[in-house]
């Protein structure tokens, strides 16, 4: 098949930064482990038992408006220095992976696979993300029992991802895991600026001085705006970058494959996202998810959306969820790692409920009158894979709200952003 032309870019980054950018992350950022030994033969199939019911929101779902006007700056956030108390708390989370060579027992293994840091009071837990979800409730999740007769589309279900890191062995898993953390102490300054624009959280009292970065992307006067009034739509990427996912296992691939395509107009196999992001027959975390378009891609620059992270959403109503989605389309111009759960009470289009999914959040339609609607890029097509099946479109504009829902029903409930 010939492959169509380079694509206009959408997304226009300062050259010189994104290149060196680029080296940066080639050298000092690669990923420390590319196929987690033991993942397949250990995932099993296991979602959540059950969906948690919501209301349907009517009251929820008006036109959204920002909580304060702003100077229009998209005020992404950088990375920030890791600070010599940050490195004590990483030193210390990494020594604890040991304990998972010494784990018996389900609820041993599930809890010794859930290590958690602390850096100026926002937690991170390994595989997880952001969170205020305490240790222990994140650990019980990962004991929900499998939900049998549901589709796999490629994303870590409980099981995988306690043997993901149980599996790479002392050494290996240390490496991992002491990588992940340092990004993620980097990325703090944007973990509170986004809980102070979204949730109305206060930010610290020396917080600008701790952080520089913060401080030359934001005005600080504007800190909880988002540039006036958000349209009625608005939209990014080209359809023409979203493919159909080529394996039952790869909505990962395919998602990076999208994502990756609209950065820098060249247009890689699913394959090659595969071994870039770990994927295995068990699928693929959102930590890796992440660490890929951070690695792989600009829209982590300063100019889009700054260093992605996954941030847990259960603390969020539906308006704080959709101006999240908001904010990352039409200020940061970035997509976003949508995480949901396919099932067929959120997804219409389905003909089986399905597992823990990737899709490419990618636009709104605030739907003046009606429901809020999200645009996104759906890498599933049940009909490739069973021809018996009805085919699903690859652009999507959809319920929000049923995507916040789906969202939520996933036992990690959160997003790459």
């Amino acid at each position: 098949m010939r492959l169509p032309p380079p694509l206009p870019r959408l997304l226009p980054r300062p050259a010189a930064r994104a290149l060196a950018h680029r080296i940066a992350s080639d050298d000092a950022r690669r990923p420390l482990w590319r196929h987690p030994a033991g993942i397949a033969a250990a995932a099993l199939a296991l979602t959540l038992g059950a969906v948690p019911f919501l209301p349907d929101g009517d009251a929820e779902q008006g036109a959204i408006v920002p909580s304060a006007e702003s100077t229009g700056s998209p005020g992404a956030v950088g990375r920030g220095t890791v600070t010599p108390e940050m490195q004590a708390e990483i030193d210390r989370v990494v020594a604890e992976g040991a304990l998972l060579d010494r784990a018996n027992g389900r609820t041993a293994r599930a809890l010794a696979a859930v290590r958690c840091a602390s850096f100026e009071g926002q937690r991170y837990c390994l595989g997880f993300g952001w969170t205020n979800q305490s240790r222990e409730a994140l650990a019980a999740r990962l004991q929900a029992r499998p939900v049998l007769g549901r589709e796999r589309t490629g994303d870590l279900d409980a099981a995988a991802l306690v043997a993901r890191s149980a599996g790479l062995g002392t050494t290996a898993r240390a490496e991992a895991d002491r990588a992940e953390l340092t990004a993620a102490a980097q990325a703090v300054g944007k973990v509170w600026m986004l809980r102070h624009e979204i949730q109305g959280v206060e930010l610290p009292a020396d917080f600008a001085a701790r952080h520089p970065e913060v401080a030359a992307a934001t005005d600080p006067q504007a800190r909880g705006g988002f540039g006036g009034s958000y349209p009625e739509r608005s939209k990014i990427l080209t359809s023409k970058v979203a493919r159909a996912q080529n394996q039952t296992y790869w909505c990962g691939p395919a998602t990076m494959q999208a994502i990756g395509w609209a950065d820098d107009r060249k247009r890689r196999s699913q394959s090659y996202w595969a071994r870039r992001l770990g994927t295995t027959t068990a699928g693929t975390a959102i930590t890796d998810m992440v660490r890929v378009v951070n690695d792989k891609t600009g829209y982590d620059d300063e100019s889009h959306a700054g260093p992605y992270i996954a941030l847990d959403i259960s603390d969020l109503t539906f308006k704080q969820w959709y101006r999240l989605m908001m904010r990352h389309v039409h200020d940061y111009r970035a997509p976003v790692v949508l995480h949901p759960v396919l099932l067929k009470q959120f997804y219409p289009y389905l003909d089986d409920d399905a597992s823990g999914h990737f899709q490419v959040g990618r636009g709104f339609d605030q739907n003046p009158g009606g429901n809020p609607q999200l645009g996104y890029f759906e890498p599933w097509d049940q009909s490739k894979f069973d021809p018996s099946e009805p085919a699903i479109g690859r652009v999507q504009w959809r319920n929000a709200y049923r995507s916040y829902r789906a969202n939520l029903a996933h036992f990690q409930h959160n997003v790459g952003v």
